[in-house]
């Protein structure tokens, strides 16, 4: 079974209820019916009636009534979220005024659902930018316990015979690729556990093993970018003990068995990593596209990691299969993220 079909059989069989802001684009609401037709999750549509019924009319959209519409503009519950918005906000400067006015912005009203416990994550992007829907998730929602940044994951499909011998049969996942241009050392080990999570939840690598990335492995180079990745690894390991994670590793040494055994002698872990995390944004960015067009793979992404419930930014140019897509992959973070939370 394909990554994607397997991501929708666990979307079905633990429905979650996802908010889509956007919920009078075109692309949004298509790939909302299709997702509401297949049973994959529980939708929440934040627009206009009016502009959401046109919409159905045009496109001869079928499931659409099985979704629920929340108007910013007519919302019975604006107060609460108003109260809840200021309540968080307060201390930051926000008037009560602002609130007001906020609980009207689609983007800040999905996050407010969410946070009031009525919806588990929420998609948007395909008319806003990623600072615009990244701004409400990091004030309203926040980051994880133990995460202070966000970072962007790619799950890297790798189809060509050559590359099936890494990752799981490969597939494998590389961060952070979107978001923290230069990762301090402590901000890095929070991105490896945030990918090592990626990788268990959507590209069902059932057993994550990380490599931290550098052009040394384990001193054959002296730099303070070796001292970063160094000491992210450490703190990794401190922020989950649990964790198979070993570096720093060049880039042969962490997926080739022959060249970990070589230069990381006496690693369990080098020669075998599936989940890569790169010392900075500009190489992770450069490496996954090199990799995507060389092996003709399919990346998918970028996921957001490490906000307390997933929120996902879709490309303005996305189509309506990758807004699919990027539901389920945000129904999938979040049964992950229930399942830590009850193992606790």
């Amino acid at each position: 079974m394909a990554l994607m079909d397997q991501l929708v059989a666990k979307a079905k069989a633990n429905k979650q209820r996802i908010v889509l802001a956007e919920g009078t684009e075109p692309r949004t609401i298509q790939a909302a019916d299709r997702i509401l037709g297949d049973g994959v999750a529980d939708i929440v549509l934040i627009g206009a009636k009016s502009e959401i019924d046109a919409l159905v009319k045009e496109y001869n959209l079928k499931n659409i009534d099985k979704a629920t519409i929340v108007e910013p503009e007519n919302n019975p519950n604006a107060q609460k979220y108003a109260d809840l918005l200021f309540k968080l906000r307060e201390k930051k400067g926000m008037t009560r005024e602002q609130a007001d006015q906020l609980v009207k912005n689609p983007l800040y009203l999905g996050t407010l659902i969410i946070k009031s416990g009525e919806a588990d994550g929420q998609v948007a992007g395909a008319r806003n930018t990623t600072g615009d829907v990244l701004r409400p998730a990091l004030q309203i929602i926040k980051t994880a316990p133990g995460i202070s940044c966000v970072s962007g994951a790619f799950i890297m499909i790798m189809d060509n015979e050559a590359a099936k011998q890494y990752g799981k049969n490969g597939i494998m996942v590389f961060a952070d690729c979107a978001v923290t241009p230069n990762p301090e050392a402590a901000q890095l080990g929070q991105i490896a556990v945030c990918a090592a999570q990626t990788a268990h939840d959507i590209a069902g690598i059932e057993q994550p093993i990380v490599g931290m990335l550098s052009f040394s492995t384990k001193g054959s180079a002296k730099h303070e970018m070796v001292d970063k990745v160094v000491e992210a690894t450490r703190i990794a390991k401190e922020l989950n003990p649990d964790l198979i994670i070993d570096g720093e590793l060049q880039a042969d040494a962490a997926i080739v068995p022959s060249v970990g055994a070589s230069k990381a002698k006496g690693s369990t872990v080098a020669g075998h990593c599936n989940t890569l995390v790169f010392p900075t944004l500009e190489v992770g960015n450069i490496c996954y596209k090199l990799v995507q067009r060389l092996t003709g793979g399919t990346a998918v992404g970028p996921i957001l990691q490490g906000i307390a419930a997933p929120v996902n930014d879709l490309s303005r140019g996305c189509n309506i299969d990758e807004v699919y897509q990027t539901i389920v992959v945000t129904c999938n973070q979040a049964i992950g993220a229930k399942e830590r939370a009850a193992a606790k």
